[in-house]
Formats: C-alpha cells, sequence, structure tokens
C-alpha cells in the first residue's frame, strides 16, 4: 500500500460532545439553581458556534497555549449564560462548563471509530492525532479507551503551534517517522486540516458527519469505512 499512516482530527471527526452541549449547561446551570428555556439555549449556543468562527478567522493563535484555548471558551459560555438571562456569577458557570468538558464522560465516539483502528492497525499503519486542543485530549483519549489504537496524539496547544500551520503536520510527521506521501490526514474542517495537511505534501480527507451538501477537491467520505477503502486501492 502507498499510505503507513494516518493522522486524524479530534472534535467532529473522532468524538463528539456527549450527550451535547446543550444538555451538559442544563446540568451545570441546573447545580446552581438556574432553570433555562430550552429553546433559548438553542438559540445561544447557536450563536456561541458563530462567535468561535468568528474568533477563528479573525485570530486563530488562542489555541496555541492552554491560556488561549479556556479564556475563549470560558468566554463563549459567559456569552451563553447570558442570552439565556442568568443573572448571576456567568463566568464561574462557564468555567465550570469548561471544566466539564475535560472529563471523558462528556465525550463519545463516532460508532465507527474503534473498528476503523482495529482494521488500520491490522494493516500495519500508524495512527495519530492532530487537533487544535488543549492538553486534555490526551486523558480524553485514554479515558474513551483509544490510547492503546494510537502512536501519539499532538495537542496545539501543547506544541504552540496550530493548524493549518504546516509546523504541527511536520511535527506529526517526524513523530510518525513517515513522509508526507505515506500519510493521510483526516479532518471536518478544509481550512484546518485540508489546507494544513497539504502544506507539508500529505494527502487530506475531509469528512463530513453532518449530512450537508459538501464540495470540496479533495476526496470526500461521511464515514471512516470509506477512509478504508481509500487506503487499500492506493
Amino acid at each position: 500500500m502507498r499510505y503507513k499512516a494516518v493522522f486524524f482530527d479530534a472534535g467532529n471527526t473522532l468524538l463528539y460532545p456527549h450527550p451535547s452541549v446543550e444538555q451538559v449547561c442544563i446540568e451545570v446551570f441546573s447545580q446552581s439553581g438556574y432553570k433555562v428555556d430550552p429553546d433559548q439555549l438553542r438559540d445561544a449556543i447557536a450563536d456561541g458556534d458563530r462567535y468561535y468562527e468568528e474568533r477563528y478567522w479573525s485570530d486563530d493563535t488562542f489555541w496555541c497555549s492552554e491560556s488561549g484555548a479556556s479564556s475563549l471558551w470560558v468566554e463563549l459560555y459567559t456569552r451563553v449564560a447570558q442570552a439565556v438571562g442568568i443573572n448571576g456569577d456567568c463566568q464561574k458557570l462557564a468555567r465550570e462548563i469548561y471544566h466539564e468538558f475535560g472529563h471523558h464522560h462528556r465525550w463519545e465516539l463516532f460508532p465507527d471509530v474503534r473498528s476503523t483502528f482495529e482494521e488500520l492497525k491490522e494493516l500495519g499503519l500508524k495512527i495519530g492525532i492532530v487537533s487544535n486542543w488543549d492538553s486534555r485530549l490526551t486523558s480524553l483519549c485514554f479515558g474513551i479507551g483509544i490510547t492503546d489504537y494510537l502512536d501519539f496524539v499532538m495537542c496545539s496547544a501543547v506544541v504552540g503551534r496550530i493548524k493549518p500551520q504546516p509546523e504541527i503536520f511536520q511535527m506529526a510527521l517526524d513523530r510518525a517517522k513517515v513522509k508526507p506521501e505515506e500519510t493521510i490526514h483526516v479532518g471536518d474542517h478544509y481550512y484546518a486540516d485540508v489546507l494544513g495537511a497539504r502544506s507539508v505534501g500529505i494527502t487530506p480527507v475531509l469528512i463530513n458527519r453532518t449530512g450537508r451538501q459538501l464540495k470540496a477537491d479533495c476526496n470526500t467520505i461521511d464515514n471512516l469505512k470509506s477512509l478504508l477503502q481509500i487506503i487499500k486501492q492506493s
């Protein structure tokens, strides 16, 4: 086979919030005595998502450090708490929500991940995670039970480089001891994952788990079983 390693993004590629961002917020608010309107909360979280994208596109360097990443998420969840009418210490609640997402039980693997990892290992490929994430990702992978499949976990806040910067992908290649042309990177974000991988000559694969219409100038899949077909046909 042409490929010897596969790198993966984490969020929305391998794992997703469990049971949902909305439910985690409800639980944290309820523990402090606040009952919020579900419709208002959904709208507030959607606004938070837009706020994240605006911040990401204007200056994505917050992912380069622990303090930058945590500050962004605390600010975002503070806005969510304020938008649903909470008059208490919204920043404190936001920090609690951020803390919750550091626990592995707040994340769930997509159903095709474990079986895909098993097959990749049977094929002799190395597996790494390259993600814009804080250092908690390593312990999350351990708690979820996928560490044994992984050759490494590379978090942007730990190495001080972010996708799509070529440096973080080069670090991953060095860690895996493979050449760019021997490597695939799978992620859900065109800017971070596709452009970043291409910047060093890695083959990008864009995964679309949302079911939305998507056009891209690279291989596009909606599940990881399709990734195995790409690799076996190489």
